[in-house]
């Protein structure tokens, strides 16, 4: 059964696996009792012509209550992207047209054509929990950036000898913000309330005094009233509070998420890979789920975007970079290692001011060192070759590949 989800009804296009024939093509209200009619008809197709799996192209969202009750069924339950059938629905007669029986239709016919499909099962509380705070996390993150990005403009249009001094990611910063933004209110109140108002609300001694006095001095710079000053200082004050408010909540979501990784089984285990903390790992787990849904490392690369990807027409045959993928997989799965000190780095050789410097690098014209040539023509090749004649590492590998044809390099002989 192939299932277009949608947010107030569902279509549902159920074909037998050996011909093809359309059972059922209906649609299927997104409640309750409209699912369980639909679960009691597949479980009756079961017990006549065999089991029943169900294909749908959304995971979450609108198609949670699906997904639960089809689970809670027995019934075998696996995710076909909407990628997939956008393609396949342009590539058969019709062409562009869409419609919701037809999407179900290609869904189910896509689902008898392969079977390695990614599998849905019943999400842990934990794994659950740790998404969903996840996804609430980047939200903020999102507004955040942008509630600062238009703080900063608007105080740069009135004050901007104060916005060249502070720091709108400080919560100190933020504080005195929502409370004295343009250069009579900070005049007015001085060093001492302005000092006794950072403290009162947390912000240290030494960063405070530093802050008012930076403060003073742009007061002092400027006597002059910008046209609408005191709406945009109204507004200044709002996009600070809402700030502050938001980085307290931003606080509370990392120790719930610290909390639920304590309570996660493949937590331990991606926190002690180099570069990975708190807010990494969660986001890795929530857009990977458990680690068992790799068998392989080369499924995980795959899914990052990492491993390269093979493209071979005709007698051509060769690897290049991977543009697609999870970019929050891609940036989980790469090693953030730090660089060496200048305590562990070799020492370099000492050389004279007017010895000649040699390049210990080569550039590459491709993405993969073996079909690599900086040259064009034979004419442009000098005579004595400048690069390493010793193959890489990666040279090996990639020549070592089943099918793969070596590149042959131009001779220097008979060239001046």
């Amino acid at each position: 059964m192939g299932v277009d989800v949608g947010k107030d009804f569902h279509w549902a296009a159920v074909e037998l696996t050996d011909s093809g024939e359309l059972l059922l093509s209906k649609k299927i209200d997104n409640d309750p009792a409209s699912i369980n009619e639909l679960v009691g008809y597949l479980l009756t197709v079961q017990a006549d012509h065999g089991p029943v799996t169900v294909a749908i192209d959304l995971m979450g969202g609108v198609a949670s209550l699906l997904t639960t009750m089809l689970l809670e069924a027995g019934l075998r339950l696996v995710h076909v992207p909407g990628l997939v059938v956008n393609r396949a629905r342009r590539a058969t007669r019709g062409g562009e047209h869409k419609s919701d029986p037809r999407d179900a239709k290609v869904i189910a016919d896509q689902l008898r054509l392969r079977d390695d499909w990614r599998e849905l099962d019943f999400t842990d509380d934990t794994s659950l929990d740790l998404r969903l705070l996840v996804s609430r996390r980047r939200a903020l993150v999102v507004d955040q950036t942008r509630r600062l990005v238009r703080l900063r403009e608007m105080l740069a249009s009135i004050f901007p000898g104060l916005e060249r001094n502070l720091d709108v990611t400080n919560l100190g910063d933020l504080r005195l913000l929502a409370r004295h933004c343009t250069p009579d209110d900070i005049r007015r109140a001085g060093r001492r309330r302005l000092t006794e108002h950072l403290l009162r609300q947390g912000t240290r001694r030494p960063y405070a005094d530093k802050l008012v006095t930076a403060a003073l001095t742009a007061a002092q710079g400027q006597h002059v009233a910008v046209p609408g000053q005191t709406r945009i200082a109204e507004f200044v004050r709002e996009l600070a509070a809402e700030a502050i408010t938001v980085k307290q909540r931003l606080a509370e979501l990392d120790r719930e998420i610290a909390a639920d990784l304590n309570n996660h089984p493949d937590a331990a285990l991606i926190l002690s890979l180099p570069g990975m903390g708190a807010t990494l790992t969660a986001e890795f787990l929530a857009e990977a789920g458990t680690t068992a849904r790799f068998t392989t490392a080369d499924q995980l690369a795959s899914a990052a975007g990492l491993a390269p990807v093979l493209q071979q027409s005709g007698k051509v045959h060769y690897l290049r970079r991977a543009t697609a993928g999870s970019k929050t997989l891609n940036s989980s799965s790469t090693n953030r290692r730090s660089p060496p000190s200048a305590a562990t780095q070799p020492a370099k050789p000492s050389t004279p001011a007017n010895a000649p410097k040699a390049s210990g690098t080569t550039k590459h014209s491709s993405l993969w060192p073996a079909v690599a040539s900086t040259c064009c023509t034979h004419s442009c090749e000098p005579a004595s070759p400048t690069r390493p004649t010793t193959p890489l590492p990666l040279d090996k590998d990639i020549r070592q590949l089943p099918g793969r044809q070596a590149v042959a390099r131009p001779s220097n002989a008979g060239q001046s």
